[in-house]
């Protein structure tokens, strides 16, 4: 599987909302992020027992899925980073852009993971 970034291009398919298929989607797209999941899921699943609510384990894979989501499509990867590059900038304008910037790259995400 190419790795090469391009506009458009998905570095994998979009993976099932399950933990094992969605940690088999990041370790592609953004290995690092791997103990990161790992801690979140643990929390989330205490937190689902203690609630005795499945809410944080959709909340757990869902967050997740968007940030795949993001992490697989170069395209969006590219313009979250510039968004969140530029959210402290000393300009307020260009800081209120690109917090606008952000949250149109997270709700598109948001919906592809929804469709």
């Amino acid at each position: 599987m190419s790795t090469q970034a391009d506009h458009g291009h998905e570095l994998v398919p979009r993976p099932e909302q399950t933990p094992d298929a969605l940690r088999a989607a990041l370790a592609v797209v953004d290995p690092r992020r791997l103990p990161e999941m790992q801690r979140t899921k643990d929390e989330a699943f205490a937190q689902a027992v203690e609630w005795q609510s499945l809410s944080p384990v959709r909340s757990w894979v869902l967050a997740w899925a968007r940030d795949i989501e993001i992490a697989r499509r170069p395209d969006l990867a590219a313009r979250h980073a510039r968004a969140r590059s530029n959210l402290e900038h000393e300009d307020a304008a260009t800081a209120r852009e690109a917090l606008r910037e952000l949250g149109a790259v997270l709700d598109e995400a948001m919906k592809a993971v929804h469709a």
